[in-house]
């Protein structure tokens, strides 16, 4: 049985001085989202969506700085990627072409599509550095979290759950798919940390941590559009898509939230530059 993961602070080598490379991928986030918010989506709420997705993609960018960094695919696992990798093909598939999960605003024009463009070239890249090019540093032994259950799952409740918001059942079932398989793409994550020993390098921790902002972000959003989200209905009027959406973004919190309070009490007390030891992830 899995239960919240929990963590706690460990001083880093460098003393507390947060790594060049982590501030100059915040500070250029920083300058994108705020261009992106006021310039392009002129404030918009649903610009919040797009903001989600550069979260993402930030995320990503802290995980390659990771590799690139240490020379090494340690405490990487590539069957989180995998799954990541098909979560934004399963959205694509629809934002590509169809307006009924982007945002309102300007930003869901072009801008988001490119963005998960991007994410999905920047995961293809780690998934070839951990499988080819440092497949020797890459722990694959440990990284045995099944993933095809995983995705056969999420595909089947997508199809019994979609919404309509697309008017395009294969569209609409492959856009929910998408949600609940990024829902449980950090479960190989948390499994191959709790069998390596359990330490979380630094820039590994500030991925996971924007992974965490980006649901939040986005489930923010969900729930404000709660009500705009439609289904044909199984029962009456209940609206199984919109709490279908709800209840796989609380899932997700359910997974790794407790691993955002402990990422920023570590961050509080020890700086940017911290590592994280985890205790009991899996019981």
């Amino acid at each position: 049985m899995i239960s919240p993961p929990r963590f706690a602070c460990t001083d880093s080598k460098t003393g507390g001085t947060p790594p060049p490379q982590l501030l100059a991928a915040y500070c250029l986030f920083l300058v994108s989202a705020g261009a992106v918010y006021h310039l392009v989506a002129e404030g918009a709420f649903s610009s919040i969506l797009t903001l989600a997705v550069m979260v993402q993609c930030l995320s990503l960018v802290l995980l390659s700085l990771q590799i690139i960094s240490s020379g090494s695919a340690s405490g990487i696992s590539a069957n989180a990627l995998v799954l990541d990798i098909l979560a934004i093909c399963f959205r694509l598939s629809s934002t590509l072409w169809l307006n009924g999960y982007l945002p309102v605003d300007a930003t869901g024009d072009h801008i988001f599509q490119v963005i998960d463009a991007c994410s999905l070239a920047i995961l293809v890249w780690l998934l070839y550095q951990a499988l080819v090019v440092k497949r020797d540093t890459y722990q694959a032994e440990q990284d045995s979290f099944g993933v095809l259950p995983l995705v056969l799952g999420a595909a089947f409740l997508a199809a019994v759950l979609h919404g309509d918001m697309n008017a395009k059942p294969v569209f609409d079932t492959l856009w929910m798919t998408g949600l609940f398989v990024g829902t449980v793409a950090v479960l190989p994550q948390l499994w191959l940390i709790t069998r390596t020993g359990g330490r979380v390098e630094a820039l590994t921790s500030h991925h996971i941590a924007a992974m965490v902002f980006s649901r939040a972000l986005s489930g923010i959003f969900m729930w404000h559009a709660r009500d705009d989200i439609t289904c044909k209905p199984w029962i009456g009027d209940f609206n199984h898509a919109g709490w279908a959406i709800l209840g796989a973004y609380f899932l997700n919190f359910i997974l790794i939230g407790d691993f955002g309070y402990y990422y920023i009490k570590a961050v509080l007390i020890s700086g940017l530059s911290c590592c994280v030891e985890t205790e009991d992830c899996f019981v």
